[in-house]
């Protein structure tokens, strides 16, 4: 194990019971969850999921592949398709099922994982009762969000009361790429993922900013995945904007005044970039992700810290440990208003 331990706030997780739902009700919503040689496959149109590799659900097999890696714990998270597909009775069963196999996680192992909750956002309401429920349950330590909701910004007035509660009860937001943009255009390549991911994430950030939703809930966290994907470099022109053009006078600030208001994981697959990042927001505003297990993710995330060039031993520590900044991934506290439910590492 590494010294300090590593806390990767980016790993994926596909729980059977969610699985299970997909395969027995996906069909009716134009989701098909199919059989294949090397692991479950999820179709939604054009958009394929998988193979889905067994270490995907199995927590004994992402063990052995986290000490392998050198990582000590996970922050359990979803990932595409989500739960925003299904109408608002199916979206809450989906997500019930995702935050009690968190939860499940936890309890088994609760040194080694802990989960960011699912909501089904697609019905603020019901939103607003799993988050209630959700925020209950041993190990949950933040919210996994898609950068959009069925098209709507994450800057829509509807998912405000959403928010407030996170922001009272502490619990940090996590985002991630659904349903990017110029699909036809991205279509070749697989420029879906390797471009329309950064750019979404890029996409919500603004909305977030611009829309006032920083403005407004001044102790919400939020994480960019991706290492911010296209934000903190295009920020500048983003201020640039704010400064000479009357739509974005939405703003007291500039853009340029909001990168820290967000924290970041380490996926960039640049040093430079990475560099770049960590002296634009700060090590205590980076945290180690590895995308797990997806191929696009980190075979080693921890050497991508350990070996980037310059970074001193206490920065390397702090972006390590997952829990020197108020990202979503503190595995030593549990969200105000609750007991604290330590996880020492």
């Amino acid at each position: 194990m590494t010294k300090p331990p590593a806390v990767d706030v980016h790993a994926h997780f596909f729980p059977e019971p969610y699985l299970n739902l997909i395969a027995e009700e996906g069909e009716r919503f134009g989701v098909r969850f199919r059989s294949d040689p090397k692991g479950p496959v999820i179709e939604i149109g054009p958009l394929r999921v998988g193979p889905i590799r067994p270490a995907f659900s199995d927590l004994d097999l992402r063990r052995k592949e986290m000490d392998r890696q050198g990582v000590r714990a996970h922050a359990l998270s979803l990932t595409y398709p989500m739960v925003y597909w299904a109408d608002g009775d199916g979206g809450l069963r989906l997500a019930r099922v995702v935050n009690d196999a968190l939860a499940q996680a936890h309890r088994a192992f609760p040194e080694r994982f802990v989960g960011l909750a699912t909501l089904p956002m697609q019905e603020p309401k019901l939103a607003l009762e799993e988050l209630g429920r959700a925020a209950r349950l041993p190990g949950i330590r933040g919210v996994y969000l898609g950068t959009n909701i069925r098209g709507r910004e994450l800057s829509d007035t509807d998912f405000f009361p959403v928010y407030e509660r996170m922001e009272a009860l502490g619990l940090p937001l996590f985002l991630h790429p659904i349903d990017v943009l110029g699909a036809h255009r991205l279509a070749p390549y697989y420029l879906g993922n390797l471009l329309g991911n950064p750019f979404d994430t890029a996409v919500a950030a603004a909305h977030l900013i611009f829309g006032g939703v920083l403005d407004r809930f001044k102790r919400l966290q939020v994480c960019l995945p991706h290492a911010g994907g296209a934000f903190p470099y295009l920020v500048g022109r983003l201020s640039r904007g704010w400064k000479v053009r009357s739509e974005c006078k939405t703003l007291k600030h500039p853009p340029s005044a909001y990168v820290r208001r967000f924290t970041y994981d380490t996926i960039s697959h640049s040093a430079s970039a990475l560099s770049y990042l960590i002296k634009l927001v700060g090590s205590r505003r980076v945290m180690l992700g590895s995308d797990y297990c997806f191929d696009m993710g980190y075979e080693r995330p921890v050497q991508v810290i350990t070996r980037l060039a310059g970074l001193s031993r206490s920065d390397q520590a702090r972006i390590l440990g997952g829990g020197a900044g108020p990202g979503p991934c503190r595995t030593d506290q549990a969200p105000r208003g609750r007991g604290r439910r330590s996880v020492t590492l």
